[in-house]
């Protein structure tokens, strides 16, 4: 990343720090990478090298990604951490987390510092989360003190979930005892083997075979009670089924350290979306991703919970693949959408201008709940001696997404052409404005 300014003032906009409860029309000085001062308008006291207007817009503590693939090492034809950090930075992301399913697997200190050095060009900040067992194999737990010095906030088996019932207690405990939470990809894949979207009546037309909700819930029902038995911290990826949001709310009731996160398609989209509207085909591969699109009955669990704080966190779960992989039969196509540009600006128009959530609750979810999820001290915040990542935008505007002006280097996504309100202005990290509109 660039150098740090010696010094940047936003001003005149509407400040909606949640965890300092703060929502006010405010002046932001930014010092050395840090948040200097907060102040009425026209009350900082020191000066500024640069200014940023901000008048009509908001001003947010830097959004935090806790779900992103950027597919290094090994998958650069897929995505880089270059072009994945612009993605994000576009997106008013100004940290990401990247998932461990690389090539290979990111199960050592080596391959997490790796990701972590200044030669792969991030432009925001990358917090890895390596994989929780060797290779992702769900059987050798990897090093994870080794592995958290290195730098990497989190663990998981993402996309390969850990089936075995003593396997996850083992590696609940071990994460427990250096302090870090478990992430699991709940998909029990004795029951979703050769599935390529939800089951049900879509599904049947179609003439493909579905996975049942029972394969979320079950896993998230027992990773519950192990929490519960080893007092670790665990997080549900991606939730998109009633049953397994019924088994968080439980474990919450209970005190337990469980929370989840959902993705903007999962609140957007349903399983009737996968039917193409192209009367040449008869579905559309942008649409497919795992865990699949659900029914409408479960979407409208999933925003009840986003409204009531059942759901903790909006994560994109970024899965960049290259045209001629998307471009194949329904069945045979890789699982997974790009979604780091278009995830504000979905939460914008579905949840906050359909009145599901407030502004304050929607900044809560990508910034000040991911930062607590993984001990992000210093983040999610505008508090004076905060880390200087702040994301900038503005509510009421109206624009268009265009998959090939996407700074991703892939354009699988099923929200190209969309009208979209919610627009990143600028994205600031360390100080630097390194997106603006």
């Amino acid at each position: 990343m660039s150098a740090k300014p010696k010094s940047l003032l936003i001003r005149n906009g509407r400040v909606i720090d949640p965890a300092s409860n703060i929502d006010a029309e405010m002046d932001i000085l930014l010092r050395d990478g840090e948040v200097a001062e907060v102040a009425k308008k026209g009350k900082t006291r020191g000066s500024a090298d640069e200014k940023f207007d901000a008048r009509g817009m908001i001003v947010a503590p830097g959004f935090i990604d806790m779900h992103v693939h950027l597919r290094e090492p090994g998958q650069a034809h897929k995505e880089t951490i270059a072009s994945g950090t612009r993605a994000a930075a576009a997106g008013g992301f100004t940290s990401v987390c990247a998932m461990p399913n690389t090539n290979p697997v990111n199960d050592s200190a080596e391959i997490t510092a790796w990701m972590l050095s200044p030669e792969r060009g991030a432009i925001v900040n990358v917090f890895p989360i390596a994989a929780a067992t060797v290779g992702s194999k769900g059987q050798e737990l990897t090093d994870f003190r080794g592995l958290q010095k290195a730098g990497a906030v989190a663990l998981t088996d993402d996309g390969k979930p850990i089936l075995e019932d003593e396997i996850m207690r083992d590696v609940l405990c071990a994460a427990a005892q250096v302090g870090l939470p478990v992430i699991q990809h709940a998909e029990d894949t004795r029951m979703t083997a050769g599935c390529s979207m939800n089951a049900g009546a879509t599904a049947f037309r179609l003439g493909l075979r579905g996975m049942p909700d029972e394969a979320e819930a079950a896993i998230v029902e027992r990773d519950v009670k192990l929490a519960a038995a080893t007092k670790a911290r665990l997080h549900v990826a991606h939730i998109s089924t009633a049953g397994a949001l019924e088994a968080v709310r439980k474990g919450k009731r209970e005190k337990l350290a469980v929370s989840c996160e959902i993705t903007p398609h999962h609140f957007t989209l349903i399983d009737e979306d996968v039917e193409a509207r192209d009367s040449l085909a008869m579905y559309d591969s942008r649409f497919k991703m795992n865990p699949p699109l659900r029914s409408a009955a479960d979407r409208e669990a999933m925003l009840a919970a986003l409204a009531d704080g059942a759901i903790d966190a909006i994560a994109t779960d970024h899965a960049p693949h290259s045209a001629s992989e998307k471009n194949a039969e329904f069945e045979q196509a890789p699982f997974g959408i790009t979604g780091l540009e278009t995830a504000l600006a979905l939460a914008v128009t579905h949840l906050y201008r359909e009145k599901r959530i407030t502004l304050r609750r929607l900044v809560e979810l990508f910034s000040a709940t991911p930062a607590r999820l993984l001990n992000l001290r210093g983040r999610g915040s505008l508090a004076v001696g905060s880390h200087a990542d702040v994301t900038i935008f503005d509510p009421a505007k109206r624009w268009t997404y265009d998959t090939e002006k996407s700074a991703s280097k892939s354009k699988n996504s099923p929200f190209g052409g969309w009208q979209l309100y919610g627009k990143v202005m600028a994205t600031v990290v360390d100080g630097n404005i390194v997106y603006r509109f």
